[in-house]
């Protein structure tokens, strides 16, 4: 099993060592072989986020059996307004094609990180409360993304936050599952992994 993801790219730095390692915990002689393909800043959108699920799928020498395009809802634009949307819009500029499956983080990648709190603070360096309500309900306007700089930036570490590197060291020894049970987007993402591949979902 062959899957390519469509990932922006300091995303796929933070999170894809992670994942690798979960899915290898869940996929014991069937672990697919995963292709990111990270890109600077959002992923494709319009037609040419068409053309490229065209392209992967039907490469001569190795094709993906699927492509997953993930993206966040805050781009920067207004493009989405809400998970349900992005998906639905993504599906609308592939057209019908039952192996392209669109998933999303709500509202950006950080969200994944908020259920780990405790260690955001212990690498901030600060005692910032987490934000209220669940990591994917987060408030549009201040997305998970805004909350952790700004830990960042009142707490004693010398760094402003990084999401490839501290991304990376909020995620370290982390179970993933934890995540992905207050983070429904999440889940679903691991899932269709899991099912393509060939096992159960979480």
């Amino acid at each position: 099993m062959k899957i390519a993801i469509l990932v922006e790219g300091k995303t796929e730095r933070a999170f894809k060592p992670h994942l690798t390692v979960f899915l290898a915990g869940k996929l014991a002689g069937r672990m697919p072989r995963l292709d990111m393909f990270p890109y600077d800043g959002r992923i494709p959108k319009e037609e040419r986020l068409h053309r490229v699920v065209e392209k992967l799928l039907g490469e001569r020498r190795a094709p993906a059996d699927a492509v997953i395009a993930l993206t966040d809802v805050y781009t920067g634009t207004n493009d989405f307004i809400d998970a349900a949307d992005a998906k639905n819009k993504m599906r609308q500029w592939v057209g019908t094609n039952n192996r392209f499956y669109p998933h999303v983080a709500q509202h950006d990648f950080e969200a994944w990180l908020l259920p780990f709190w405790s260690d955001i603070q212990r690498i901030a360096g600060h005692n910032l409360r987490a934000p209220s309500g669940l990591p994917e309900i987060v408030n549009h306007n201040q997305p998970p993304s805004y909350h952790i700089q700004k830990i960042f930036r009142l707490g004693r570490c010398r760094d402003d936050y990084s999401k490839p590197r501290d991304g990376n060291r909020i995620l370290r020894g982390k179970d993933l599952a934890v995540s992905a049970a207050a983070c429904p987007e999440l889940k679903a993402f691991i899932n269709t992994i899991l099912t393509l591949s060939g096992g159960s979902p979480i």
